[in-house]
């Protein structure tokens, strides 16, 4: 019989927690079937509470004992926890329970990764480890003893004491059981330390498995680099006489913010040159910043409920944004972050899955790990900050460490934050949070004697639950260039507050060509008639590097669009366009290759769809493959010059200088590879030192149909690397020809070395078949059967993941009537499973009914 439908939790449905906690001490004793976990708990009633009911949460849990004040009690157990009667004061409850880290494939709580104990507690994890208001609301210091074989036993905070089979763990600062962590097992420590501006000395470990320790110190020095930043640019101090780091190969995000003991999917921290990719070093280092900038913007002041999830994890994606750009190059970085931005959230927003940065409700929070809380979010962050400007935002947020630390605020309290230290009214900035969708920006000009308007008009296409919506609060970047290309008038920020709304621009000798929308400065999109020419215009003069790449991609979509429809194409314009800017060496090798690219294949379905076209997806595979081989045979003649000049000859260095440089000698070679039939990528790859150039090559040997031989040696040389492996699965997918694409990834999923119970390994290939949407949306159906009858397969073991990958089908509605049939089919079928998660539940239903 299929479960019932889960039901919704609602924000409007919140009050506060009926008991507070003074302090917890938590005793594992621990084994792979039969973990024990003794809790005991000071509990004090909440004055603030409107109900003094006791209800603790609690999931797959054998209660052994419990007890108020020393007294044995039976607690009533329920669905999703258990009641009991306690005092109308502060009281002692403890309670024993066993639980099966080894049979907890869910990978929530506590559970096993090879052997080695481990916990996720984010969102609602701690309630699968011990009987708990699992609530972010509810605060408290931990103390925590772990019993066991384990060589190295960690838990948050500092240690206390430790002897043969057993360590204890003290941590002062008040915290909610979400960012609880445990982890014990057989592990190295790569060691260091750091001095904080007020001269406290920290120790800093990364622990891995024995024999991972060559991957550890790119990640250390990510994380000292981190430490400083927060401090020169925050002024956040760390809080701890420890910092430490664990790599777990089974973790179904990224990383986890625990307190002092941030706990890491081994993708996310471990790197060589050898095994890992110029992306990789950059991704790791971003993780490492992000996970450790949430001491403070996530542990310190926490959320109040999940509802304000884009509190904690808006602000520190544009911290650690911010952390990239400091790092790397600034421009490129933001480019990047906007091109993410477009390909996942913005197509969250215009779909089924679409929701707002604060949601009002949610039936799984597993669910609202989203693109529109965490990348969406800090794109709101960025808005106040332009809004504001630099020193009033660095106010603010001194006003809000100062007013919140150690408390679990809301997003209300933080936008009140900016209003008190500025004095702004930001009622309407608040709609950012309520209304979903990404608003669109209409822009018309006239020129009359000297005077320049521009006129913007704003719309927000209706979302799930959100037919009408009002205008935003929206920052517009807007320069001016002469026709000499000269600036006329530097950037300034034009506030738009109403649905239409004009600002002129007086004195100009000539008619001015706009650069607007600069550096991104708000999540809109931007509806402006402009000749080819003058994007050309732009991509050679425009001082903002953002508009400048835009001024290329923008070139580059017209043309493919043309080509998808079969319109007339001329391409000289963006040809000569795209030349002329690879000729400019004064431009980072790293903007180069970002401006050689063109726009996803999902970028153009999606193009095409807001223009009343339906998406062809071989049509779109195939306008992509005829604008390159244009390219290359345009370019041929720059090639040799350019690729010799991005030779990298010195040590491998996975800094911005050699990064970009790989970058763009590759994109090159995507062009020589349509000329040369795989001739230089095979040299390439014969003589190649680091991940980068032999990833890169075997990429180009799979794409001309020549990647066999490599396929295999790349194979025998790091079978036992499981990073590295996933690398080998994926390329083999994302480079399938579309009438192969389902054929190979089904083959791969028969392979002794697909373990689909890793997370990783599970995204390497189904994640692969995602990013190559010919292939998924081949017109046989095919594609569909196959992920459907895997998220099947996998819901029952991890259906947090198969959640995730069930937005697979989110632009079901996007396609031809055959298409739309055979998608709807198979979710009505994965839906239909008995026993389906309710994480599978809420996803694919909303994705079907929304």
């Amino acid at each position: 019989m299929k479960d019932a439908a889960p039901q919704p939790i609602y924000l409007a449905d919140y009050t506060p927690p009926a008991y507070l906690i003074d302090g917890v001490e938590l005793d594992f004793q621990l084994h792979p079937t039969a973990t024990r976990v003794i809790s005991r708990i000071r509990f004090t009633p909440n004055a603030a509470a409107t109900s003094k009911d006791f209800f603790l949460h609690g999931e797959g849990l054998t209660l052994i004992r419990a007890s108020v004040d020393g007294r044995d009690i039976t607690p009533e157990l329920v669905d999703g926890g258990l009641k009991a009667d306690v005092p109308d004061a502060p009281f002692l409850w403890e309670a024993e329970v066993e639980i099966s880290p080894e049979a907890n494939t869910a990978l929530e709580g506590l559970y096993m990764s090879n052997g080695m104990y481990c916990t996720q507690c984010e969102a609602e994890g701690f309630r699968r480890i011990t009987y708990y208001p699992d609530r972010p609301d509810v605060m408290a210091p931990f103390k925590v003893r772990i019993d066991g074989d384990e060589l190295v036993m960690l838990s948050n905070g500092n240690p206390v004491a430790s002897g043969d089979g057993w360590a204890e763990w003290d941590d002062p600062w008040p915290k909610p059981a979400y960012l609880f962590a445990l982890v014990a097992g057989n592990l190295v420590a790569r060691d260091d330390s750091f001095t904080t501006m007020s001269g406290k000395e920290v120790d800093l470990k990364l622990w891995v498995r024995p024999g991972d320790e060559g991957k550890t110190a790119f990640g250390m020095q990510a994380l000292k680099d981190s430490m400083k930043w927060d401090e020169e640019v925050y002024g956040r101090e760390y809080d701890l006489d420890i910092f430490q780091i664990v790599a777990v190969s089974d973790f179904n995000m990224g990383a986890m913010e625990n307190k002092g003991l941030n706990i890491f999917n081994t993708s996310a921290v471990l790197a060589s040159p050898e095994t890992s990719t110029d992306a990789n070093f950059e991704r790791i280092e971003a993780i490492i910043a992000h996970e450790y900038f949430h001491n403070w913007t996530g542990n310190r002041i926490t959320c109040r409920d999940w509802f304000q999830l884009s509190l904690k994890e808006g602000l520190t994606v544009f911290r650690d944004q911010q952390f990239s750009g400091d790092m790397r190059s600034e421009a490129v970085c933001r480019i990047n972050d906007v091109s993410a931005l477009r390909g996942r959230q913005f197509r969250e927003d215009n779909g089924p899955l679409a929701h707002q940065v604060q949601p009002d409700s949610f039936v799984e929070i597993n669910n609202f790990y989203t693109a529109t809380i965490y990348e969406k979010g800090a794109e709101l962050i960025r808005m106040m900050k332009v809004l504001v400007g630099d020193d009033a935002y660095d106010k603010a947020l001194e006003l809000y460490f100062e007013r919140h630390d150690g408390e679990a605020a809301t997003i209300e309290d933080w936008v009140k934050v900016f209003e008190d230290s500025t004095g702004r009214d930001l009622t309407q900035f608040r709609r950012w949070y309520k209304q979903a969708g990404t608003p669109r920006v209409a822009v018309s000009e006239d020129w009359t004697d000297g005077t320049y308007t521009l006129t913007f008009k704003q719309s927000t296409p209706p979302t799930p639950g959100q037919d009408e919506k009002l205008p935003q609060h929206i920052p517009l970047a807007v320069g001016l260039l002469g026709p000499n290309g000269d600036e006329v008038q530097p950037t300034q920020i034009l506030e738009m507050t109403e649905a239409e709304q004009s600002f002129t621009f007086e004195g100009l000798a000539a008619k001015p060509v706009p650069s607007i929308l600069r550096h991104f400065s708000a999540p809109v999109i931007l509806e402006r008639d402009s000749t080819a020419q003058e994007r050309a215009f732009l991509l050679a003069h425009d001082t903002d590097p953002f508009n400048k790449w835009e001024a290329g991609r923008t070139l580059a979509k017209d043309v493919l669009v043309a080509l998808i429809t079969e319109e007339d194409a001329p391409l000289d314009d963006y040809l000569n366009a795209i030349a002329v800017m690879l000729r400019d060496d004064s431009l980072d090798p790293a903007f180069r290759a970002l401006t050689l690219g063109l726009p996803s294949q999902d970028d153009l379905a999606q193009t095409l769809f807001d223009a009343g076209v339906t998406p062809d997806p071989m049509k779109i595979y195939r306008a992509q493959q005829t604008l390159w081989q244009a390219m290359a045979e345009h370019l041929q003649d720059l090639l040799p010059r350019l690729m010799a000049e991005m030779e990298v000859t010195e040590p491998f260095q996975p800094n911005a200088e050699q990064a970009g440089k790989r970058a763009l000698g590759l994109g090159l070679m995507n062009l020589l590879n349509r000329l040369d039939g795989g001739a230089a990528a095979q040299t390439l790859y014969d003589r190649a030192d680091n991940m980068t150039l032999r990833l890169g090559a075997l990429g180009y040997l799979l794409q001309a149909q020549k990647g066999d031989t490599a396929l295999s040696a790349f194979r025998r040389q790091f079978e036992d690397d499981e990073l590295v492996m996933d690398k080998w699965f994926s390329m083999q997918v994302y480079h399938a020809a579309p009438e192969d694409a389902v054929d190979v990834t089904d083959k791969l999923t028969k392979d002794t070395a697909f373990n689909w119970k890793n997370p990783n390994r599970f995204r390497a290939v189904f994640g692969a078949l995602m990013t190559n949407p010919a292939g998924f949306h081949n017109a046989s159906g095919d594609g569909y059967k196959l992920f459907a009858d895997w998220l099947i397969k996998l819901d029952p073991v991890n259906p947090q993941i198969a959640a995730r990958m069930s937005s697979a089908f989110e632009t079901w509605r996007r396609y031809d009537v055959d298409r739309q049939a055979m998608m709807k089919a198979q979710i009505e079928r994965v839906l239909a499973t008995e026993g389906l998660s309710r994480d599978s539940q809420e996803m694919l239903g909303r994705i079907l009914n929304g």
